[in-house]
């Protein structure tokens, strides 16, 4: 019984270790959702109406911008997925590659090639250990990106988009992500950047012939102003989404590590009583011995008389 109760006493020491550990990373999960939705809320009006400018300048005009025009025969879609760099957080890697793979096979059924990019260690180690081919990935930066970051992701997709399909370049731009709604609801979110989905009617004029004239005029053009737009239309946008990625990155840990500690005080509360019902079982058992060892006595006394 001695060692039974041992062991019992081990795993229970072993299992409040780890319980302190998981509720440590709980309310460090907790402290860096709050400053990540704070992030995510101070981003979010900037990349919203700079979508708008870059709508009203793209509507507004004739021109034809080749970030904001559609092919007539897209045939190349380039992807950027964003997951983390760290487990501990559930489904939520899990849940965004899936996203991205059924994007990928609904782009592939419409005939289009596709050209992935990844942010996250989880997301390239799943496409390494499956021999998928990645355009470029970044690492490192997950848990609490910058703009700069943004900035070094967006380089090489708008030169993408910029480079004509026969030389490598892509006829469009999708983002899956994580979108963080509330601490306790996160989507995986596909989005297509460019090229913007645009209302021709939204900031312009028909004629009585049916012609589509702009109301607005551009200094020194529409598509000069389209060029120094654009670039920071994609950066905001891609900052945007590492920040609701991040949010709900831990948000996720944070859910993660409280059904841990939750699990761990279970452990811990049937081990407790495995371990009483064992020292119980112990002292009833030196007590038989003892008052068994004490009639023996009795009886050998009573003998010698």
């Amino acid at each position: 019984m001695g060692a039974k109760l041992r062991v019992y006493k081990r795993r229970i020491r072993s299992v409040t270790a780890t319980k302190k550990i998981t509720k440590a990373m709980e309310m460090i999960a907790a402290s860096r959702v709050v400053k990540a939705q704070r992030q995510v809320a101070a981003s979010t009006p900037y990349a919203s109406e700079l979508t708008r400018a870059v709508t009203a300048v793209a509507t507004g005009s004739n021109t034809q911008h080749p970030l904001t025009t559609e092919a007539e025969k897209p045939v190349r879609a380039a992807l950027l997925l964003i997951t983390s760099d760290r487990g501990l957080a559930g489904g939520y890697s899990s849940n965004v590659i899936k996203a991205a793979d059924q994007l990928t096979e609904r782009l592939k059924a419409e005939g289009k090639e596709v050209d992935v990019y990844i942010v996250g260690r989880k997301g390239v180690s799943y496409y390494n250990f499956r021999e998928r081919k990645v355009v470029e990935a970044w690492t490192g930066f997950t848990d609490s990106p910058t703009y700069a970051d943004a900035k070094k992701i967006g380089a090489p997709l708008i030169a993408a988009v910029q480079q004509d399909t026969a030389e490598g370049g892509v006829d469009e731009l999708h983002i899956v992500f994580t979108e963080f709604i509330s601490m306790m609801t996160q989507t995986a979110l596909d989005d297509r950047l460019l090229p913007l989905s645009l209302d021709k009617t939204a900031e312009s004029e028909e004629t009585p012939t049916g012609e589509i004239l702009p109301l607005f005029d551009f200094e020194p053009s529409a598509e000069d102003v389209l060029d120094a737009l654009l670039p920071r239309y994609v950066e905001s946008r891609i900052y945007n989404a590492l920040l609701q990625a991040a949010a709900s990155k831990h948000a996720a840990t944070r859910r993660a590590m409280k059904s841990a500690t939750d699990n761990a005080e279970d452990i811990i509360k049937s081990l407790s009583r495995l371990a009483n019902a064992a020292r119980q079982a112990e002292i009833t058992q030196e007590i038989s011995e003892i008052v068994g060892g004490s009639a023996a006595l009795a009886d050998a006394t009573a003998g010698s008389d």
